[in-house]
């Protein structure tokens, strides 16, 4: 499982302050699908950077009994001077995996073509989603964290995205952000809303768009 205990997170820049969080504290178990919603500029790149690890937290405890991918759509993961290529070997010796196999799974799911073989820096923002996509689910995780990621590419490539999904989704727990209510309502179980610095749990997905619906069409 995953677990906040008082979690929070402000931003220092010069003069400026800004929380973002204060105060999370709540649990992911192991095989559990949630959704979040929460409006532009609420928090939830911040909010999955923290449940990965790739930023800790201001304040607070996260505690982490299950493997975790980074955000899938988060290609800042990879050294920009590289191919794809090398990037997907390197990442397969940081996690213990064989190089070549991973390497072959990537080129294969990612569709990149000979970009694959190109610098990352040449990449458009869509090839480096499908390839931090690609190199995600070669890797078993237990838990997936997705990031605005299943629109990248066309439909046929937006299929095996989904088909891959799903079967993570019945292998092991998904979170994931979306703006898109159909598309949160297809993966997850669970839903929570991030508003104001806060994030509240809902049974469902459904309960939890209709909740962040209305905080939207009240704040305009």
């Amino acid at each position: 499982m995953i677990v906040f205990e008082k979690v929070s997170k402000t931003y220092h820049i010069r003069k400026f302050e800004k929380q973002v969080f204060g105060d999370l504290s709540f649990t992911i178990n192991r095989g559990e699908s949630l959704g979040i919603c929460g409006a532009n500029g609420a928090g939830k790149s911040t909010l999955m950077r923290l449940i990965a690890g790739v930023e800790m937290p201001t304040a607070g405890k996260i505690t982490r009994s299950m493997s975790t991918s980074w955000p899938i759509g988060y290609s800042n993961c990879f050294q920009s001077t590289l191919t794809g290529a090398d990037n997907a070997r390197f990442i397969a010796r940081i996690y213990g995996q064989d190089p070549e196999e991973l390497c072959d799974y990537v080129e294969d799911f990612a569709q990149l073509g000979p970009y694959f073989h190109q610098p990352v820096f040449s990449y458009s923002a869509g090839m480096g989603a499908r390839l931090a996509f690609g190199v995600s689910l070669a890797i078993n995780f237990d838990c997936y964290l997705v990031d605005e990621i299943t629109g990248a590419g066309d439909d046929r490539f937006r299929r095996r995205c989904a088909e891959a999904l799903q079967h993570r989704r019945s292998n092991g727990s998904l979170v994931m952000v979306s703006h898109e209510p159909a598309t949160l309502q297809h993966y997850c179980d669970r839903g929570a809303v991030l508003y104001g610095g806060t994030l509240t749990f809902y049974d469902t997905v459904e309960e939890a768009t209709e909740v962040h619906h209305r905080l939207q069409s009240r704040a305009a």
